[in-house]
């Protein structure tokens, strides 16, 4: 199944933490790191804090959308992240399965499409370079398209980094 998942880091050696989440996708037994799009340097959303370093990775993998997510998180705890009760705050890493194939999926901890993906720049512009086409399931409409509406943003391309 195709997979896109969305890395993003604002604590330390941000580049170091989007390689390290490469690496350990890479490692996982059932996943294939297909491409990484380029990276963007973006202001945060919500609290003062620092600009994150973002990318979106493409999968391919046999897992199910619930044991990618557990991969997920435990790549996040590798690289130290600490959820907090509060939203949007500073992480070493961040990583949020966007789209899994053409699945839709509701459940309390794990939500496909990504439910913040249609509104997000700074996720909708990596994905797009790496799928502008795709329909977004439940909107009928192409990642381009979302981009193309999505509000506007301080985000800059970082170049390529080896992910």
């Amino acid at each position: 199944m195709r997979a896109f998942v969305g890395v993003g880091s604002n604590l330390g050696d941000r580049w170091a933490h989007l390689a390290f989440a490469a690496r350990q996708l890479r490692a996982t037994p059932r996943v294939a790191l297909v491409r990484a799009s380029r990276v963007y340097d973006a202001e945060p959303v919500g609290p003062p804090q620092p600009r994150y370093l973002n990318a979106v990775l493409e999968l391919e993998t046999s897992l199910t959308p619930q044991s990618l997510h557990a991969v997920l998180q435990l790549v996040e705890r590798g690289a130290r992240r600490v959820r907090g009760t509060r939203r949007w705050t500073a992480r070493t890493l961040d990583l949020d399965l966007l789209l899994f194939g053409d699945q839709v999926l509701r459940l309390e901890r794990l939500m496909i499409p990504h439910p913040a993906l249609v509104s997000r720049r700074f996720v909708l512009a990596p994905l797009a370079e790496l799928s502008p086409e795709r329909i977004v399931p439940g909107t009928g409409l192409s990642v381009a398209q979302l981009l193309a509406a999505a509000p506007p943003l301080d985000l800059c391309s970082a170049g390529r980094y080896p992910l």
